[in-house]
């Protein structure tokens, strides 16, 4: 084959591969809520204010409404997760984070929020493999990336591990 001929049919491949790898830009890596179904359902909204207000006990009663009448949103449990972090409910943080990443296993949020959890837990080794997870799924920088090395190295620096 010519030179001209392997170098575009090495182009080709990585192209392919590239779209093979790369992550649809709909459901199946959501970063952020879908705006409609915020806008939909009141409960969600509420509980979507109530964790801007650092208002966890309202932001768990309102999520915990709006998940019972959807059952699959991975960011509506990353969400109840998180509250239950800030309201020391570690248990129950723990559960919902797990939830969001068997409804999303991809779910770059609750990677970053369960590997937090992890080392407020002093786990660091379960942190390290979420952040080993956003590294495969971050195929360019992302911030739950970047967000969860930081917070990991401060761990390292406090501690000394």
């Amino acid at each position: 084959m010519p030179t001209s001929t392997v170098q575009l049919t090495a182009s080709m491949l990585i192209a392919v591969a590239w779209l093979a790898l790369w992550p649809d830009t709909g459901a199946a890596d959501p970063a952020e809520d879908d705006p409609a179904v915020v806008k939909l359902d009141p409960d969600y909204a509420a509980g979507k204010q109530a964790l801007d207000a650092k208002d966890w006990p309202a932001a768990i009663t309102s999520l915990t409404s709006a998940a019972l009448r959807d059952t699959r949103n991975a960011d509506l449990q990353n969400y109840l997760g998180y509250a239950y972090r800030n309201a020391g409910q570690f248990e129950l943080a723990f559960r919902h984070y797990h939830r969001a990443l068997q409804l999303n296993p991809r779910h770059r949020g609750a990677h970053e929020y369960v590997g937090e959890a992890y080392l407020i837990m002093h786990n660091l080794a379960q942190a390290e493999a979420h952040l080993a997870a956003l590294h495969k799924i971050c195929l360019i920088p992302c911030e739950e990336y970047e967000d969860l090395k930081q917070k990991i190295a401060e761990y390292r620096g406090k501690t000394g591990k």
